[in-house]
């Protein structure tokens, strides 16, 4: 087993991200655009956390949570514009905001504890 496995936060984001991915791939209702965007960014939050993991300095560690927080932070304005041109259910929007909400928490927390 890989060390970004053994992460709670990696194992809640992958589940985050499964989701945003089955909503992306079967929502007609969404443009085309904002579904690669948001692929792209939920995908690079495993990405980066992963890579991120493997890193040997605290400051290459920290460097690629900030991308992956980032990438949180790029997919909930996505779903926050996709909420606004009704291209989401209210409940399925709330409960996917509250899980980026919950590991953009925990990328934080693990990018405090990297001091130098």
């Amino acid at each position: 087993m890989f060390d970004f496995e053994r992460l709670e936060v990696y194992q809640i984001a992958k589940s985050l991200v499964a989701d945003s991915l089955k909503i992306i791939f079967s929502n007609e209702n969404i443009d085309p655009y904002l579904k690669d965007q948001w692929k792209v960014a939920s995908v690079n939050i495993l990405l980066n956390l992963a890579e991120g993991t493997g890193r040997m300095t605290p400051t290459d560690k920290k460097h690629y949570i900030t991308i992956a927080r980032s990438a949180v932070f790029e997919s909930v304005a996505i779903l926050q514009i996709l909420r606004e041109l009704d291209s989401l259910p209210q409940a399925q929007a709330q409960d996917l905001y509250e899980k980026y909400e919950k590991v953009s928490k925990m990328l934080l927390g693990m990018y405090r504890s990297h001091s130098e």
